[in-house]
């Protein structure tokens, strides 16, 4: 104790040292927070189907009609706006009626009203078969005097079309916003000939258009093959009843014991037929040596859709040089623009990924077409299957596709060939879609400068698949090969 009371304490002096750590503390974990809030908020932004967009779903993902045109310029409502033959009659004898009664007074009102005007019918199939063979007889580019014949290294989009009018109608929409539009040609491939659907496409005034028609539909063959025959087999006969019967194609179901279904055969014997005909008859691609992407009627595209496409093109040699598909579209349910507004990946071409607006040139095309036997007699109904059967059991040089991660073209139908649901004129997809590309125009995520190779997550191994069946018809075969053939 004495000599504790014997000793003098010092203080230390006053350094700061304690109070640099309490700031530095301090600095750290506000810049931590503050990085926390921003991922927060980029990720509410750039996500549309997060919490905060589900809370504004129902002002912003309306899917009302006036809320639909509400995001198309006006001066694009008019791809939207159905126009009824019968109501464009009766238009115009309303109008010819008002010109009468202002230039003869009441007795022009009653001379008017006299004036009779039969109601549109519908071409019938004799009719229908002699438009088709005008059409693709013609083959008449709609407004290439305003926008100059097509260049070798043009973008042609070819778009098989059935009857989905109200989604056509929105793709189209979509494609008159996109950036150098101008400079496509667009190819509507028809399977069903329609008067309105035809009014539709030929009030195109953005690009080049072309119309060609499948000649042989079901449309045009409703009670003969490749329509339903009378004596088809039925599709769930045995076999050994069937031989009884003598029904057409007996000796030949398809893997499963099933017999032909002209609605399913008619999408496969369509695809190909299009292909084909685009690359191999028509005088406007004789010599087009650039790409070609396909689309279908209920696909909506992004407004730099094109130019993604080219820079994608333009960086194939190093990014990717065994890629031979470029694909931009996905079936992701979330698009997070803000990761992946910019990045592309590669990996073999899997027909239930990759078949959504991808594209490619003459010369994929030509080793694909060597490929007809294995494509044609693949006893599978779905043309995507088809050509990966081929791309795995014939191609030297397989499908390898380059594939956006931020989808530039998406799929709006609700209802189709797979699919059924309680309200097929259903817009709630198409109101999404529009949402999900305005955050993304309002955020800067389009028309990124430069796009970066990511590298995908493990991929299993792609087994050889048995097909789904449905292509048992050697009548099938036959007219595939048949399309095949040249015309020129």
């Amino acid at each position: 104790m004495s000599k504790m009371r014997g000793r003098v304490l010092i203080p230390l002096p006053n350094t700061g040292a304690m109070g640099r750590k309490r700031n530095n503390f301090y600095m750290r974990s506000i810049f931590i927070l503050a990085l926390c809030i921003f991922g927060l908020l980029q990720y509410h932004n750039f996500n549309y189907l997060d919490s905060r967009d589900a809370m504004m779903g129902d002002s912003v993902t309306n899917d009302s009609v006036d809320a639909i045109l509400s995001m198309v310029p006006a001066t694009l409502h008019k791809y939207l706006t159905p126009h009824s033959r019968n109501h464009s009659t009766s238009a115009a004898a309303l109008a010819l009626n008002a010109s009468n009664s202002a230039g003869s007074g009441t007795a022009g009102l009653s001379a008017a009203t006299t004036i009779s005007f039969d109601p549109y019918r519908p071409p019938n199939i004799t009719e229908i078969k002699r438009q088709i063979i005008r059409y693709n007889e013609m083959q008449l580019v709609l407004n290439e005097d305003t926008f100059g014949p097509l260049q070798n290294d043009s973008v042609i989009i070819v778009i098989q079309v059935h009857t989905r009018i109200n989604y056509l109608r929105h793709l189209i929409v979509s494609l008159a916003q996109a950036r150098d539009i101008s400079k496509t040609l667009l190819i509507f491939s028809h399977d069903y000939y329609d008067d309105d659907i035809n009014d539709l496409v030929q009030q195109i005034d953005f690009c080049k258009v072309l119309q060609i028609f499948y000649p042989h539909s079901i449309q045009t063959h409703p009670h003969e093959y490749p329509g339903v025959d009378p004596n088809d087999c039925p599709r769930n006969i045995k076999k050994e009843q069937a031989l009884i019967t003598n029904c057409n194609n007996a000796l030949y179901p398809d893997l499963y014991g099933h017999y032909r279904e002209a609605k399913f055969t008619q999408t496969k014997h369509h695809w190909w037929w299009k292909a084909n005909r685009v690359f191999n008859e028509l005088e406007v691609t004789r010599f087009h040596t650039g790409l070609v992407l396909f689309l279908e009627e209920d696909h909506y595209v992004a407004e730099d859709f094109l130019y993604l496409l080219a820079m994608m093109q333009q960086r194939t040699k190093d990014l990717c040089p065994q890629c031979n598909i470029l694909s931009l579209g996905t079936y992701l349910k979330t698009f997070n623009y803000y990761t992946y507004h910019s990045k592309v990946e590669a990996m073999p071409w899997i027909s239930s990924k990759h078949n959504m607006g991808f594209a490619f040139n003459r010369t994929t095309w030509r080793s694909i077409r060597r490929c007809a036997q294995h494509f044609c007699s693949y006893d599978d109904y779905n043309w995507d299957w088809s050509l990966q059967h081929v791309s795995q059991q014939c191609l030297q040089r397989k499908l390898h596709a380059m594939i956006v991660k931020g989808p530039r073209v998406f799929h709006i139908g609700e209802c189709g060939v797979h699919h059924k649901n309680k309200n097929c004129e259903s817009n709630q997809v198409i109101s999404k879609v529009q949402h999900v590309l305005r955050i993304a125009r309002n955020s800067h995520q389009l028309f990124p400068r430069s796009i970066m190779m990511t590298v995908p997550s493990l991929l299993k191994k792609s087994k050889l698949r048995k097909g789904n069946g449905g292509w048992g018809d050697l009548r099938d075969h036959e007219l595939c090969m048949n399309m095949t053939l040249p015309t020129r």
